[in-house]
């Protein structure tokens, strides 16, 4: 089986489930059991989870500190997770961890204490994201929330789980355009004589 069928396969899998768990820490997942959903999930010979999606919804996480290792060692092909459910959890901020999944399409964040907007610019680099939820943030209250996000992560087409149109982009457009000051050129040397 080679890389892309791998991951071919594995869009099929259920999510490996740890939602209502009262996970504290992510180690808290090495010794959890996932929930069990309709479908099993497959494993390869080593015991991994063939899947995709990770579902962390609705515990108490604070941070994602060894989210890399822990997701290594639950996960077969952890460069393919699609889908990652971080939503109605105690974050603070978008952890950088995050964008080291370039698979990334899917980050629900809902329902979290984000307070910065700027926490959204991390999620800039990440080149397949096409859904993202952050409403229930405090974030969410800040003047021109949606249009920030939209301008940030241009490429997403649903945000908050609603569609995004063209007029979304167009009046996001407008809004960088009336709130996001260019830089200057700083002064050299030369053009202060």
């Amino acid at each position: 089986v080679n890389k892309q069928d791998s991951m071919d396969t594995s869009v099929q899998e259920p999510p490996l489930d740890y939602s209502f768990r009262n996970i504290h820490v992510t180690q808290d997942l090495l010794s959890e059991e996932p929930r069990t959903g309709l479908r099993p999930l497959r494993h390869s010979k080593s015991g991994k989870s063939m899947t995709q999606s990770l579902w962390l919804n609705n515990n108490v996480l604070t941070d994602l500190r060894d989210f890399s290792h822990v997701v290594s060692q639950l996960l077969e092909h952890p460069e393919n997770l699609a889908w990652i459910d971080l939503s109605f959890n105690d974050l603070t901020s978008i952890d950088p961890v995050l964008t080291t999944f370039f698979n990334l399409s899917v980050l629900y964040l809902h329902g979290n204490s984000i307070q910065r907007l700027g926490e959204v610019n991390k999620l800039a680099v990440l080149p397949r994201l096409r859904s993202l939820t952050l409403h229930g943030n405090p974030i969410e209250e800040e003047k021109g929330y949606r249009q920030y996000v939209l301008c940030t992560v241009p490429r997403v087409t649903t945000f908050d789980f609603s569609g995004v149109t063209k007029a979304d982009r167009a009046t996001a457009q407008v809004w960088k355009r009336m709130h996001v000051k260019p830089r200057k050129a700083r002064r050299t040397e030369h053009d202060a004589r």
